[in-house]
């Protein structure tokens, strides 16, 4: 049977991605989610729909692996590596790729991914990132309707039929997305998006801010590993964060609390501590506007569990 699978999460600290060959890493921007996935898993393909929330993710492909990706909706652009446009837009990532969004507003979108990979077909190579091209408006709601309708019909097959219905949805997804990349047009925004350079330096400095969480990050120390200056670091957060370099590890830290309250542990005092707050007052106020309950309060629930 080719019946999708639907997954909904509204707590944010049960949400947990479904999607096959891909790794995905978040900080949510808000206190309460309403996400839900929607995959059907076809022989070398599968199909995702996501209802996100906003959140800043990094995520990345599995080796192998084709995936190309497109919003579902019309609404508050997502940045993508940096770029904030989404109109008319198409991401393609390879074996490895890796990317980055902040998505501030409830989104749809769908990603499609091959296995094994795509070859000879004359898409657009990605390398070690995913790359986005702004392709026509026609070609993209044609896609949008080619998923939904998939979706919405594939449960439909019996089991006598799932071969032949798996093998011509495959086919119509693959000519879908051909007509995408043959309306691709050239736009500045997909070239910043898709400048490797920019986002080299930005990976080196998140890997080695995500080594370095709890400790101050405008040291001199640290500056030196990174190799870069403390403004360097800051605009490079900017561009791919959309905020600065103290507030997305301040809230990135947040979040790591709380991951590490709720696995249980010991004391709130000495969470706090390991990842940086040392002033526990202004720790507390900025936990509770973030979460929506005090760093006491998530304790307290873990070790009901």
């Amino acid at each position: 049977m080719l019946a999708p699978k639907i997954f909904r999460f509204t707590d944010l600290d049960q949400y947990r991605t479904a999607v096959r060959n891909l790794k995905v890493e978040f900080t949510p921007l808000a206190r309460k989610i309403s996400a839900e996935q929607v995959i059907l898993n076809l022989p070398g393909c599968d199909i995702n729909f996501a209802k996100s929330f906003p959140r800043i993710a990094d995520g990345q492909l599995a080796d192998n692996c084709t995936a190309v990706g497109f919003s579902m909706d019309d609404g508050f652009p997502i940045r993508f590596n940096g770029a904030e446009r989404d109109h008319s837009a198409i991401a393609i990532g390879g074996s490895g790729a890796a990317y980055s969004t902040v998505e501030r507003t409830e989104r749809q979108y769908a990603s499609i991914i091959f296995t094994p990979a795509i070859q000879d077909r004359g898409w657009p190579q990605a390398g070690p990132n995913w790359r986005a091209f702004e392709t026509s408006t026609a070609a993209q709601h044609r896609l949008r309707e080619l998923v939904r309708q998939i979706l919405s019909t594939s449960a439909t097959f019996d089991a006598r039929e799932a071969g032949d219905a798996s093998s011509a949805i495959r086919e119509s997804l693959l000519a879908g997305i051909d007509a995408a990349f043959a309306h691709v047009v050239d736009a500045r925004w997909a070239f910043h998006a898709n400048y490797l350079g920019h986002f080299r330096s930005f990976r080196d400095i998140q890997e080695v801010l995500s080594g370095n969480i709890g400790r101050p990050i405008y040291s001199e120390e640290l500056a030196r590993e990174v190799g870069a200056s403390v403004r360097t670091m800051n605009e490079a957060v900017k561009r791919y964060r959309g905020m600065s370099l103290h507030r997305y590890l301040r809230l990135r830290r947040l979040w790591l609390v709380r991951q590490r309250l709720l696995a249980g542990a010991d004391s709130v005092k000495a969470c706090a501590l390991a990842f940086g707050f040392w002033h526990l007052g202004d720790f507390a106020r900025s936990y509770r506007l973030q979460f929506g309950e005090r760093p006491s309060d998530t304790l307290a629930k873990s070790r009901l569990q």
